[in-house]
């Protein structure tokens, strides 16, 4: 390019106005914006990325909007004038690596190449080990894997599903504990691409006739992310799912799990004691190690020696010590149990109670001085006490060591960008149980879905909260023998607020919706 035409597009082109408001991730684009010639290196070194192109004008976010030979090389190079914002450089960087780096081609173009590189699996080849290795070894099954775990990370899924169908093989995301269909690659993929998996977690691709766990670790935009990995046999194929263990998606605060103000103070208080035992009740997926993990990072001092016993270990805690439990060995919870209290701990984690012999020996620990919390799949705080009971544990050791009981469940948070008030089904109303005075007062709102929440209405989640506190009172009905239901009739009586009560708070304050919390919760 001559001179007298630099010099032309320099004084006719190059008009940059500098914004000095920060950028936010969202605000970066969804698809690369497409300039001929214009290098990812270059965009790396600069630290710049292109937003759009709109009649004739580049706008880039920049760290430093200053770096005006940015500006020159892009001004000769094009031609467009330049509109500049200001934007972290960490997000312009993971931005150029998303959008044009190796994650930045579409699962559609990488099925499309896996297609035609990988060929189906007759019948007398889906058990040949070497064909199948070698087919999980190809570059687009390679990319392809990666495309998959990249994409969940992306949409901060908790979970990815690989299942086998008559003429189809779905991969789905959990995300914000419901499961959403994905780009899925074709049938006659499945055996290389679950091979490649277990070919990850360092699992035998040659049994495929029973189930088999194992894990990952990742590096993924400079976070180290770990993969529980589990498979299954089913009629048509195996089965596979992989939890996704991000540690930054870990809040190690209380106040922020959704514990409401009434309840916080007496769970700090419960929490503080010096011996006994404290459970958390839920089902899977409702939050109950985030809130053990939460609670011992709470009551973690050099003072105390805190000993945790996990099936599997989720996530690495600084000062505790942590063991897995590996049954195919001997390590059990009721047999590592009978070692750890010889470790002189003071307060003692157990992953689950899953039987008459390691809820004795609990019970055993909480009553020679220790702190023990565990947790119970019951669908209540009261339905802990009796699930105790009918594994065979004494009532009267039951009722001398249980200090409370905290029943946990999961609902989704209102997305906030496109969050609108609306007046909810009748029926849906009559559920909460209030009066039309009391209604009348309250605002209601629902997700009306856009980009922000991937068109799902929800962003996010909180928990809801069942406290049961153990007194004289519910001492009596422990040593009794009374139903679960009498239990929790007597709680409420005494001022426990029940799981759908505390949803109902949630839907008050405008943090989720009606039949969200009668999704997650059971009729009073």
């Amino acid at each position: 390019m001559d001179d007298k035409k630099t010099t032309f597009l320099k004084q006719n082109s190059m008009k940059k106005t500098d914004k000095t408001s920060l950028l936010s991730y969202q605000d970066y684009p969804k698809e690369p914006v497409i300039i001929d010639n214009l290098s990812m290196k270059f965009m790396r070194q600069s630290k710049f990325i292109p937003l759009k192109v709109k009649d004739d004008i580049l706008h880039i976010a920049m760290a430093d909007p200053k770096d005006s030979p940015v500006f020159d090389a892009l001004n000769i190079a094009y031609g467009y004038e330049i509109n500049v914002y200001k934007g972290r450089e960490e997000d312009i960087l993971e931005a150029i690596e998303r959008l044009y780096g190796a994650g930045s081609q579409s699962m559609e173009m990488i099925i499309e190449e896996a297609g035609k590189d990988i060929y189906d699996i007759s019948p007398g080849k889906e058990n040949d080990v070497d064909h199948l290795r070698d087919l999980a070894s190809e570059a687009p099954i390679i990319r392809l894997v990666n495309k998959i775990i990249l994409n969940a990370t992306e949409l901060k899924a908790s979970d990815i599903h690989l299942e086998p169908f008559e003429n189809e093989f779905k991969v789905r995301y959990r995300i914000d504990g419901v499961l959403h269909n994905a780009e899925s690659p074709p049938w006659s993929l499945q055996a290389a691409v679950i091979s490649r998996v277990k070919i990850m977690a360092k699992l035998d691709i040659a049994e495929r006739r029973l189930p088999q766990d194992g894990r990952i670790k990742l590096k993924i935009a400079d976070k180290a992310i770990d993969f529980r990995v589990s498979t299954i046999p089913t009629l048509l194929g195996e089965s596979l799912v992989m939890r996704i263990l991000d540690r930054d998606t870990l809040v190690l605060d209380l106040q922020k799990l959704g514990f409401p103000d009434d309840i916080l103070p007496r769970y700090i208080n419960l929490i503080s004691q010096p011996y006994g035992m404290i459970l958390v009740t839920g089902p899977t997926g409702s939050g109950k190690t985030s809130t053990l993990y939460t609670t011992l990072a709470k009551i973690n001092s050099p003072e105390n020696k805190i000993i945790t016993l996990e099936d599997p270990v989720e996530y690495q805690l600084r000062g505790i010590n942590q063991i897995q439990v590996n049954p195919k060995i001997g390590m059990t919870f009721s047999g590592g149990l009978r070692s750890i209290v010889r470790q002189d701990p003071d307060i003692i984690l157990i992953g689950e109670i899953r039987d008459r012999e390691t809820a004795e020996i609990a019970i055993q620990s909480a009553l020679t001085g220790h702190l023990l919390f565990s947790t119970l799949h019951t669908n209540d705080a009261a339905g802990a006490i009796t699930r105790l009971l009918d594994m065979g544990v004494e009532h009267f050791l039951l009722s001398s060591t249980l200090l409370g009981v905290l029943a946990q469940r999961l609902v989704r948070i209102i997305c906030p960008a496109c969050k609108e008030r609306i007046e909810p089904d009748e029926k849906l109303l009559k559920s909460m149980k209030l009066s039309p005075k009391e209604i009348s007062k309250i605002k209601f709102y629902i997700g009306k879905k856009c980009e922000e929440c991937r068109h799902t209405g929800f962003k996010g989640r909180t928990a809801i909260f069942e406290y049961l506190s153990v007194d004289g009172n519910i001492r009596n009905e422990i040593n009794s023998r009374s139903s679960t239901e009498r239990i929790k009739e007597m709680a409420i009586e005494r001022g426990m607020t029940t799981l759908r009560q505390d949803g109902w708070r949630k839907v008050i304050q405008g943090v989720t919706t009606i039949s969200e919390v009668l999704r997650v919760t059971l009729e009073i």
